[in-house]
């Protein structure tokens, strides 16, 4: 009895704690700061913060215990009935993080944003969440490194953030590789079986009875047979439901695992004499380029997830019809094994602020930005007078044009500002200095003072800026210092910007001093916000494939025209002939240039993007053209990071991770 009283007043304390933090601004323990210089590196930053108990941390913000499942003492799933609790509840503040076209060092988005949060909830007092993607293992281990931010500004405990963390990953490379399995296999057993032999093992007689299981009636409704008794179909509509007919060279699904590897960009499979020579080229792609990832970031709820599941399309019959996930049978199994991995993961920053980390798609090939439901989830959580910061991957050309376009006319959320990230080093590349090349030192071009580079690279900036204002948001650049950067130089930049329309420009040293270095970016965040909100999308639905992707190029890129392979047309045209011309379009592009060409950098006017090819992503529910040539699988350098990762066997400290 005693216990049982006990247990009733932990959860009736954690409840009235959770109806506080909803009507107000949270109690939150601020978890101090003691910068050092010079700046350690960030796993020594990290290991020298005591994060939180998780559970603590959750309710702080609002939540309650039975919406808290634990992974440990630091990091935790959240459950996806908090949307449905707090669904009267109004909403905060929506801004997105991008940037401008990056170094192959990258700018510090992730870094900035991590500041932004920590100078919002630590230092001005306001409920803010950070809603992150989850890193792929691939630049982790290669030459990138993670992505848990840097300095003074991160995600903890960044060894949890930048590996398994809570395996969703692994759930999608998982449902990934089921599909792909299926799909082989069906290919095979439908060329080495007769009709009747073929049915009679899909609808197998068991003791005596015969019957369709759930997925396998979808599918005879799809082929318009009425019927529900398995002995009452004729030879033909038995052969209907049995064979899928798939054209091989239409297959579009590919296997996934989340390393770098460059042997698996193009493979052979079936060459075991047991497949009976059913041989065909593949390849696999790194994990977080399945569009399983993007049905996993998309999805607004588990009933909305199975049935984007459903939907993808593997490959076209051949007869040109569409063969999805659901033809093939599996769409309840990759439910089952995605259902975990659409709650989003909580875990904190450096100063103790929450950060929600969900779905992690690829920002070329698929829209890159984290999950819907997360953003819900914190949006409800930080209130009317609260913020919900998150990222969108690469430059504003394609990542914030996808947020938008994409995530946004998925969820209807309009975002009230967005932050664009920008660096000297990388406007004096725009400007036609050295190249960047990771691992080698900077040329002194970046390590001292010109002005008359960062000058000629401004037009990049600029691009950036009219990005982000084409979408009717007010645009905040954030120049993020480095430690060789002059004050002539960020003032350049500083004026630079006001003058081509940004809201505000400030300079922000949140790496080297966490929260406190973005005060001032906190500070003109919150003045943005609390403007009229004019956002509005890009194109309309209705628009054809081909003028979307000229709409995107032309007010993006700065481009003059599309130019379509004939193989795009054709295939543009099979899309649209099966119904899959309203679907937005995500542009698969490099993320070094704003145009289709890695090398041109700056921001050149008028120049042809050619397009090569396009597919659909119909589960997603986007259709993707391919601009140049795109990996989806990265390879190892000739020294990556796995060099220096090692674990300490005395102490159990994972070391070398950056």
């Amino acid at each position: 009895m005693t216990v049982a009283m006990l247990m009733k007043n932990t959860v009736v304390s954690a409840t009235r704690a959770a109806a506080s933090a909803r009507c107000s601004q949270w109690s939150l323990q601020v978890l101090p700061l003691r910068p050092a210089r010079p700046v350690p590196s960030d796993i020594v930053i990290a290991r020298a913060q005591r994060p939180k108990h998780i559970g603590k941390l959750a309710e702080e913000i609002g939540l309650l215990p039975s919406e808290v499942s634990m992974y440990g003492s630091r990091k935790a799933k959240i459950s996806l009935g908090v949307i449905q609790r707090l669904k009267d509840q109004p909403v905060g503040k929506y801004v997105v993080v991008a940037g401008i076209t990056p170094t192959p060092l990258g700018e510090g988005k992730t870094t900035t944003l991590m500041g932004l949060v920590q100078a919002l909830g630590a230092h001005k007092q306001r409920n803010v969440v950070a809603a992150l993607r989850q890193p792929s293992q691939g630049p982790t281990f290669g030459i990138k490194g993670g992505a848990a931010g840097g300095g003074y500004a991160q995600v903890i405990p960044m060894e949890e953030f930048n590996l398994h963390l809570t395996g969703d990953i692994h759930a999608v490379a998982a449902a990934n590789n089921l599909v792909a399995a299926q799909l082989d296999t069906r290919i095979f057993h439908e060329a080495t079986q007769s009709d009747t032999a073929l049915y009679n093992r899909l609808v197998p007689r068991i003791k005596g009875q015969r019957k369709f299981s759930p997925i396998q009636l979808r599918r005879l409704k799809r082929l318009g047979i009425d019927k529900t008794d398995p002995d009452q179909l004729t030879p033909e509509e038995a052969a209907a439901f049995s064979r899928l007919n798939i054209d091989v060279d239409t297959i579009m699904w590919e296997r996934v695992v989340d390393i770098n590897d460059r042997y698996l960009r193009e493979i052979t499979i079936g060459q075991s004499p047991s497949e009976k020579g059913l041989c065909r080229k593949t390849r696999f792609s790194i994990a977080v380029a399945s569009e399983i990832m993007a049905v996993l970031a998309l999805s607004s709820s588990l009933a909305d997830m199975k049935c984007r599941l459903g939907e993808m399309v593997v490959a076209f019959n051949k007869d040109g019809v569409p063969v999805t996930t659901d033809d093939l049978g599996v769409t309840g199994a990759l439910a089952v094994l995605l259902k975990d991995a659409l709650e989003p993961n909580l875990m904190q920053s450096l100063e103790g602020t929450p950060v929600l980390v969900h779905a992690g798609p690829f920002a070329n090939i698929a829209h890159g930005c984290n999950s819907i439901i997360a953003d819900e989830i914190g949006l409800k959580l930080v209130g009317s007078e609260g913020f919900v910061c998150t990222e969108a991957g690469f430059g504003s050309d394609i990542g914030m044009e996808k947020f938008c376009n994409i995530k946004c006319r998925n969820s209807g959320r309009k975002p009230d500002a967005m932050v664009l990230v920008t660096t000297v080093r990388a406007i004096k590349m725009h400007g036609g200095g050295a190249p960047v090349t990771p691992g080698a030192p900077l040329n002194k071009q970046y390590t001292e003072e010109n002005l008359e580079l960062l000058e000629k690279g401004l037009p990049n900036l600029l691009q950036h800026i009219s990005n982000g204002c084409s979408f009717g948001m007010p645009v905040v650049v954030s120049i993020n210092a480095h430690v060789a950067d002059t004050p002539a130089e960020h003032e350049l930049l500083r004026k630079a910007a006001l003058q081509a329309g940004a809201f505000a420009a400030v300079v922000s040293t949140h790496w080297a001093d966490g929260g406190a270095g973005a005060v001032p970016l906190a500070e003109a965040v919150i003045e943005a916000c609390q403007q009229d909100n004019k956002f509005k999308l890009l194109y309309e639905p209705s628009l054809p494939l081909a003028d979307k992707m000229t709409k995107i190029a032309q007010t993006m890129y700065g481009a003059g025209q599309v130019e379509l392979s004939q193989e795009a047309k054709d295939q543009i045209k099979r899309l649209t002939d099966a119904g899959f011309g309203s679907l937005p379009i995500c542009m698969s592009k490099t993320s070094g240039s704003v145009t289709g060409d890695p090398d041109i950098k700056g921001a050149p006017k008028g120049f042809t993007l050619k397009v090569q090819s396009v597919y659909v992503s119909a589960g997603a529910g986007f259709v993707v053209a391919m601009c140049g040539d795109i990996t989806k699988m990265p390879g190892l350098s000739t020294r990556p990071a796995i060099y220096d990762i090692d674990l300490n066997t005395e102490t159990g400290q994972i070391e070398g991770l950056f």
